[in-house]
């Protein structure tokens, strides 16, 4: 219901704003959810408290998806989210660190967020905090040379209280990922570089919320390889790389309000 309603207002302000990335917000909205509502330890009236769990919001062009999140989680009221993409607003189109209460760093320069993770993690071990940190990655973000750094440095510090979520839903920018960079089998290469590795249903809020309730016992880093598909919600943009970019326009978002409402 919850994941239901967060594509909705999507929809609704990714239209007002006409602002783009549509797609890539709608595939990660159950993996927020399943977080957000029932995962992370956090107080959305207390956003930080140095003994939060941290959220990485590495795709930071699905920034919507995030702001609507933080919004319904209680993280900052109606009158903030209504200044999204708005000149002199404080919700630009990629989240920016304290920008809002629940944004924990900023992002959309892809392939950073799980450095910064990682630094998190590590700091947690040295400070003996018992937070946790969780990376929302892109697949396409694979292609970065610095995600392998950070692969890499994991599992070489023991960071069994770092998750990576793989967004795997085979598109970006400008193509297939099998057409731009392949990254090949996503679950063998993290095994590789010494992580634990879960492949599961992106859009199974209950298998999601199952999967990282068994990565906390896990004794080094763990990557999960959600299989998602871009656009999820809405069949004309499902699959449909066009809604990387696109705004909608005005019979598409009554084709997306009537969709929501069948």
């Amino acid at each position: 219901y919850i994941a239901r309603l967060i594509r909705g207002k999507l929809v609704k302000i990714s239209n007002k704003a006409q602002t783009p990335h549509l797609g890539s917000s709608l595939s990660c909205v159950d993996i927020l959810v399943a977080a957000y509502w029932s995962v992370l330890n956090i107080n959305p009236k207390n956003p930080a408290d140095p003994n939060r769990d941290r959220l990485i919001f590495s795709k930071g062009h699905a920034a919507t998806a995030l702001y609507l999140v933080l919004n319904m989680r209680g993280f900052f009221p109606d009158d903030i989210l209504k200044t999204y993409a708005k000149p002199g607003g404080i919700l630009p189109e990629h989240p920016v660190y304290k920008s809002a209460p629940g944004i924990e760093v900023t992002s959309g320069s892809l392939g950073h967020g799980l450095s910064l993770g990682l630094g998190m993690a590590l700091a947690a071990k040295i400070n003996k905090n018992n937070y946790r940190v969780y990376v929302l990655m892109s697949d396409g973000e694979c292609n970065e040379g610095s995600v392998w750094e950070a692969a890499m440095a994991a599992p070489q510090y023991k960071l069994d209280n770092l998750v990576a979520i793989l967004d795997r839903n085979n598109l970006q920018q400008t193509g297939t990922n099998s057409e731009i960079m392949s990254v090949g089998d996503l679950g063998s290469k993290w095994k590789s570089f010494g992580w634990e590795v879960c492949e599961i249903d992106g859009h199974n809020v209950p298998e999601i919320y199952k999967t990282f309730l068994s990565v906390k016992d896990q004794n080094g880093p763990t990557a999960i390889v959600a299989n998602t598909v871009k656009g999820k919600g809405f069949s004309f943009a499902e699959n449909n790389n066009a809604w990387h970019h696109a705004p909608l326009s005005s019979s598409q978002y009554e084709a997306a309000l009537e969709e929501l409402n069948n």
